[in-house]
């Protein structure tokens, strides 16, 4: 069996939570036979295809994009082409532009559409995407909600609820190495107090700038992981106010990551809008057994993060409740090795890229039985 992945963006060119997701599946439904290929959209195409982990990454050129969108006139042949190639099309939602290729372009063949995100910041562009999103969504053959938190709470995929699973994200602990000692070492002497770590990037939902102002509120260390187009902002903040117990370490590299992770008293994740459907990052802390503290914003946040058993959940943008949070942490370290023991154990129950590769393939091997014979050539 072959299926073709559609997203806007894929490695190398960016290598983001649903990018890496995307991965993970590849890799895990690979044990059960089925081969993958993923087309996305780049400035810069290579020519051909390109090899990446056992599977193939095909682009098409990028025109322009316009509110996060991007739009290419090659990927309707690309598609085209690949669809014809594969036995299952599987899309990542969301991106208005595979919504306008699926119509126009009919793969012929059975349609799954993993479903990361309602359409949040975009309020008025959705009143005239939501037509030919609905029509979207209506055709495709299955769709996957990475929480029952997110179809519980999506407008969106309730209206679809008959035809969609739910399948949580998944990570292999294979592609996180142990962090060296001397890494540890360096870290630890650069951080010698208890601290927290956010890992992300840093976007207008990520809640970073809350966290800033539950920094003034703790004298614990926060180290944040990560760029992206608040970073400017944040920073100039935290220069304002003087948080010194704040850094900004940008991107680092996974060993270092590694390092952090396993120094870290416990993780926060203060992400404050809906646009945080899930929350990875959450999954890589309970992967390293350590306590969570996340918001309530009825997204798959609070299903990895389970509140009194994993870590503690709080309100969304108060940062009284953040610091307060932090605070019940270090003091009580007995009660965050027991919160981040509990995380681990939900790690290799709920979220293993095993379990998630599992999941699809036998999803992908239900929606390829039910195709009639015949049906889908070209």
């Amino acid at each position: 069996m072959r299926v073709l992945h559609f997203f806007k963006t894929y490695w190398p060119d960016t290598f983001g939570g649903i990018e890496r997701t995307i991965h993970a599946i590849v890799k895990g439904v690979a044990g059960h036979g089925i081969q993958s290929d993923v087309l996305s959209l780049s400035k810069t195409p290579e020519k051909g295809a390109v090899e990446f982990d056992g599977h193939m990454a095909h682009k098409a050129k990028l025109d322009f994009e316009f509110a996060s969108t991007g739009f290419s006139r090659e990927a309707f042949g690309r598609f085209r082409e690949l669809s014809r190639k594969a036995d299952i099309v599987h899309y990542h939602f969301p991106w208005p532009m595979m919504d306008i290729v699926h119509l126009a372009a009919p793969p012929g063949k059975p349609t799954i559409v993993t479903y990361h995100s309602d359409i949040v910041k975009q309020k008025f562009l959705l009143k005239l995407y939501g037509p030919v999103m609905h029509r979207f969504l209506a055709g495709v053959d299955s769709i996957v909600a990475t929480s029952p938190n997110y179809l519980a709470t999506s407008e969106v995929l309730q209206r679809y609820k008959d035809k969609t699973a739910v399948v949580p994200l998944g990570l292999d602990e294979a592609d996180y190495r142990k962090a060296k000692e001397e890494d540890r070492a360096r870290w630890r002497a650069r951080f010698p107090k208890p601290f927290f770590l956010f890992v992300g990037v840093l976007r207008y939902y990520k809640g970073v700038h809350i966290l800033l102002e539950a920094a003034r509120q703790t004298a614990s260390d926060i180290v944040i992981v990560g760029e992206g187009p608040m970073e400017a902002s944040l920073k100039q903040y935290a220069q304002q106010h003087g948080l010194g117990n704040v850094a900004f370490l940008g991107a680092l590299p996974d060993a270092d990551k590694a390092a952090l992770l396993e120094l870290c008293t416990g993780f926060v994740f203060p992400s404050n809008l809906r646009s945080e459907a899930f929350g990875l990052s959450l999954v890589e802390a309970a992967m390293f057994g350590k306590p969570m503290i996340s918001c309530e914003i009825g997204t798959g946040t609070s299903f990895v993060n389970q509140n009194g058993k994993t870590g503690y959940v709080v309100q969304p943008n108060d940062p009284r409740a953040l610091a307060e949070a932090m605070g019940r942490l270090v003091a009580d370290r007995e009660t965050a090795a027991s919160l981040g023991k509990a995380a681990r154990l939900r790690y290799e129950e709920c979220f293993t890229a095993e379990r998630m590769g599992n999941a699809y393939a036998a999803l992908y091997k239900r929606l390829h039985s039910q195709m009639p014979s015949g049906a889908g050539k070209r």
